[in-house]
């Protein structure tokens, strides 16, 4: 499995723009509450943009609550004012891209929570999916190989495991651009990658093991590297 990294500058503002277009689209068209959006092929089209961005801002615009998907069914309407909804709106275009040390801070405090949730939630299927992320990583480190679309998926595996929606979401909003920024602002080395293989072993055998405060304690310490980059600190 491949997970697609888009996140850059240059896409954020494609979404931004996209945004703008449903926030028209939805005046346009005076939808209300319950109205369906057009298909994600549809908008694509319409918006000349591929459907990963198409889908990316839906994500966003789902995360703030104006906008509900249903699986076979499509996106709809939250229930929420037309007013309200253009605010929150204009709200978020005006939201900056948000700096590299601070999307580093904010996954430092999704996935220690999300370590922990899943160690009390985690189901067989879950445990499986870690573990296959896991080898996976091992596998392609072992190797000499880049592993970084592997490790990825062993913390998406973690936070899906958490059983919260909104924060696997985020997690797949923010975590792709700070793994491919790593070399960028120098913040791990090739050493700690195989280290990492210990570390994650551990946090899979504390889930497994459903005991979440060991969970969040080595997800902590496989997070030594980031927190001496965020507060200059050891851990």
């Amino acid at each position: 499995m491949k997970v697609e990294v888009f996140t850059t500058h240059d896409n954020y503002s494609v979404q931004k723009r996209v945004i703008a277009k449903i926030r028209d689209l939805i005046n346009y068209k005076n939808l209300e509450p319950g109205d369906k959006l057009p298909s994600e092929r549809m908008l694509s089209e319409k918006f000349e943009v591929t459907r990963s961005t198409i889908r990316e801002a839906i994500q966003k615009l789902e995360l703030y609550g104006l906008l509900k998907s249903i699986p076979q069914s499509g996106t709809f309407i939250a229930n929420i004012g037309v007013v309200a909804m253009n605010g929150m709106i204009e709200d978020i275009l005006r939201l900056e891209d948000p700096d590299f040390k601070s999307l580093v801070e904010t996954r430092i405090l999704l996935e220690l929570k999300t370590a922990r949730l899943a160690a009390i939630r985690r189901t067989n299927e879950d445990l499986t999916s870690i573990k296959n992320a896991l080898e996976s990583y091992a596998s392609k480190v072992n190797n000499g190989e880049d592993a970084v679309q592997e490790d990825l998926l062993f913390h998406l595996a973690i936070a899906k495991a958490s059983g919260n929606s909104t924060m696997n979401t985020f997690m797949l909003i923010i975590t792709p651009e700070i793994i491919t920024n790593f070399g960028k602002y120098h913040v791990c080395d090739a050493a700690s990658a195989f280290s990492g293989i210990e570390e994650h072993r551990l946090i899979y055998d504390a889930i497994k093991e459903q005991n979440p405060q060991l969970a969040k304690k080595r997800m902590k310490k496989h997070f030594k590297e980031l927190y001496k980059y965020c507060y200059n600190v050891d851990m």
